[in-house]
């Protein structure tokens, strides 16, 4: 696909639903009782791939469009899978659907795309094996295929190494299938989706700083779920309207959830005019109206804490570094080697491209902006968040952009090209 640069942004946009949220309320809903309904329902590749996988395991799920509803079969429900459960290219639902997994007295195989079987599964692995599964990886690598085989569990507190949402839900869900209080404290709070859920659905759970704690064998009950748009789709269009001039981007209805927003603390730091309107709560999440405007941005340091609530938007806040005046660092951020891509060698490799001054580092990557920016051939490396982020690089870039492989988006975002085109001025 090749790009140009544009003139102006202007219009309204809603982005698809939550991915994450998608995702956990076809997991919840698929083990309570009763139905549950979703509405906007993010209809892409990763979350159809969770529907799959609870189809195959003898849940009743009908679709149509961004309306999902699941008649649930309780906690202990689930049937034996009679083939491979395929998660594609999606982690979330191989991490999470193992924590559930493991809690089921039957034996099944996880297995997904080329590079989810690069991605690594060892960190689920080592806590639900402490809470008794028999989980382990048929290539003995540490990632997919996985073999999981559960049934009696017991209650732990985890110390995870790592701040992952993904990690943490694992065994919150597995918790769900011991007598007991299970625990998960992280080195600082991810995004706390999982913990907000279970408790609609009826669990106890209580949250204490970077500590979440979840009470087994409770009832789960259907519920009627709104699903927010996603901030990390809205992410794309609030850097593009603040880095194109002539720009005023309205984007409605988008979870602002604090363990997630990271981006809007950034932006702020970097000094996008960005005015929040409509704030209200949404199936538990905080949700506004965001209005964003041409902002002259400069450059600033991310790391620490504020990395969990932003590590699938860095690609996308390092393009709009290497716009913005002066230096930008992002440090803590080594979770981005063992994304789709490795994200810290793909950012900067597309950066470098376009003639900025990027350089990568263990954890991170230093962008010097200011510069102009140059179109070039970019390659995706498949990765949904790298064609995103280097269309937006395109827009105020000299020259055309090439993107190898445009239609990985479809993993979250099937049209987002579509979106991008409606609100371009280009004359």
């Amino acid at each position: 696909m090749e790009l140009h640069p544009i003139k102006g942004l202007a219009g309204t946009v809603t982005v698809p639903g939550d991915k994450s949220i998608s995702h956990r309320g076809v997991m919840l809903g698929a083990i309570a009782e009763g139905k549950t309904e979703l509405s906007g329902f993010l209809d892409g590749a990763d979350c159809r791939s969770t529907i799959s996988c609870f189809r195959s395991m003898g849940v009743d799920i009908r679709q149509e469009g961004d309306r999902v509803t699941i008649l649930g079969r309780g906690l202990h429900g689930l049937q034996k899978p009679s083939e491979v459960l395929d998660v594609g290219n999606s982690g979330t639902t191989m991490r999470l659907i193992s924590g559930i997994l493991s809690g089921c007295a039957f034996t099944s195989v996880l297995d997904g795309d080329d590079s989810i079987r690069q991605r690594p599964m060892k960190r689920i692995i080592e806590p639900l094996s402490q809470m008794g599964a028999d989980i382990r990886s048929l290539h003995g690598n540490g990632c997919a295929p996985l073999s999981v085989t559960g049934g009696s569990l017991h209650p732990i507190h985890y110390v995870s190494p790592v701040a992952s949402a993904q990690v943490k839900s694992a065994v919150l869900l597995a918790g769900l299938y011991c007598d007991g209080v299970t625990s998960v404290t992280e080195p600082s709070l991810s995004r706390n989706h999982t913990e907000l859920m279970l408790r609609g659905f009826g669990a106890e759970v209580v949250c204490e700083g970077a500590t979440a704690s979840v009470t087994g064998l409770p009832r789960l009950y259907g519920q009627k779920i709104t699903v927010p748009g996603d901030i990390s789709s809205a992410a794309y269009f609030i850097a593009a309207a603040a880095l194109v001039p002539h720009a005023q981007l309205r984007i409605n209805n988008i979870n602002c959830n604090p363990t997630r927003a990271g981006i809007l603390r950034v932006c702020r730091l970097m000094g996008a005019d960005i005015a929040y309107e409509n704030p209200r709560s949404v199936s538990g999440e905080d949700v506004c109206d965001l209005v964003v405007s041409s902002s002259v941005l400069h450059g600033t340091t991310i790391d620490g804490s504020l990395i969990p609530s932003l590590i699938d938007e860095i690609p996308v806040i390092a393009v709009m570094a290497a716009y913005a005046d002066g230096v930008t660092t992002i440090r803590d951020a080594q979770e981005l080697r063992v994304k789709e891509s490795d994200r810290i060698f793909t950012v900067v490799s597309n950066l470098q491209a376009m003639g900025v001054q990027a350089e990568a580092t263990e954890d991170g990557m230093i962008i010097r902006g200011g510069r102009q920016v140059h179109g070039a051939p970019i390659c995706t490396y498949g990765d949904h968040r790298i064609a995103m982020a280097f269309a937006v690089a395109s827009l105020c870039a000299d020259g055309p952009t090439t993107l190898d492989a445009p239609g990985c988006v479809a993993i979250s975002y099937p049209s987002f090209f579509d979106t991008l085109q409606k609100i371009s001025l280009r004359s």
